[in-house]
């Protein structure tokens, strides 16, 4: 008696390459269509396309770098800098966001009533005004506030507060680049701090009640058994949180920190060099996008619970 394999297509494995292969076919044929369409628009209009301006020189002027820059430098080498602003601002958010989201979260569900409202007005504030109001106003309403720097204003004397920005005893921050780093903080925070709330309430009671039965109070119950639990609900919307502040940054335009974004803009506004800019553009937020999720999802699998 022999045993006869079913037809392929009775393999729903089949069926999942098939449709896969499809689905990539298609997205060739897309992007060879289009990149044909550019291609022919680019020749009607006598442009030529192509990355040679990148060694041209840039003759603009950076207003805030932390490497040298000069205007005679190249676009490729003001790409760059752009690029290092670009990752500053990206860093210091995602940090400060992740502080201030946790906290915020947490206190959401503390027992003491002012705690609690303070955060909920917070949250509720900040996540449903848009994030370019925000920056507008950080830079507008209150560092352009300030006093002049003979005039001011000093917290505890470990920072002082002027026009200028903030200054620390060893470096400061310019009034755009602090405006853009409090606006994504908080914007972003208050996403954080529901989605830390949502990971923690996910835990199930018994698991408080575990806790307390072992002699645990609040503060150590959180830190040691509830949170680290949570944080298999909390990584993954953070994942997409994070995402969404690095693509945010490219407001910094509209208050003049000058990012990635920002001398892309200027490189386009001199060379005409459209497709090749955004090109340039595009290819950067993805590696910075491919970055954050291989990242984020390495921390993800170290935290999963590992079965036997």
């Amino acid at each position: 008696m022999t045993n006869s394999k079913p037809p392929l297509w009775h393999d729903h494995r089949f069926w999942q390459n098939a449709i896969q292969l499809i689905f990539v076919f298609l997205a060739v044929f897309i992007v060879v269509i289009l990149w044909s369409n550019v291609r022919r628009n680019l020749q009607q209009l006598g442009i030529q396309f192509g990355f040679n301006f990148l060694k041209q020189q840039a003759s603009f002027d950076i207003g805030e770098t932390i490497v040298n820059y000069q205007p005679t430098d190249t676009y490729n080498y003001a790409l760059l800098v752009g690029l290092i602003n670009s990752l500053r601002i990206a860093i210091m958010s995602i940090l400060l966001t992740t502080i201030v989201g946790i906290t915020a979260g947490i206190s959401r569900l503390s027992d003491n009533w002012l705690v609690r409202k303070i955060s909920f007005v917070y949250v509720e504030i900040f996540r449903n005004t848009p994030l370019l109001l925000q920056l507008l106003f950080w830079y507008f309403a209150i560092f352009l506030s300030f006093p002049k720097a003979e005039n001011k204003i000093s917290f505890l004397g470990f920072a002082n507060f002027s026009q200028n920005g903030i200054e620390f005893p060893w470096f400061t921050l310019s009034p755009e680049f602090s405006s853009l780093l409090l606006g994504l903080t908080f914007y972003t925070g208050a996403f954080i701090a529901e989605i830390v709330r949502g990971g923690i309430k996910s835990v199930p009671q018994g698991q408080w009640e575990a806790a307390k039965s072992l002699g645990l109070k609040s503060g150590l119950a959180m830190k040691l058994v509830i949170f680290p639990q949570a944080l298999r609900v909390i990584i993954p919307p953070l994942t997409s949180q994070y995402l969404s502040l690095t693509k945010n940054s490219s407001l910094a335009i509209a208050i003049g920190y000058p990012d990635i974004y920002f001398v892309a803009s200027t490189t386009f506004n001199q060379t005409g060099k459209a497709v090749e800019v955004m090109l340039l553009i595009m290819i950067t937020y993805l590696t910075l996008s491919l970055i954050i999720s291989f990242t984020m999802n390495l921390f993800n699998r170290s935290v999963q619970i590992q079965e036997r």
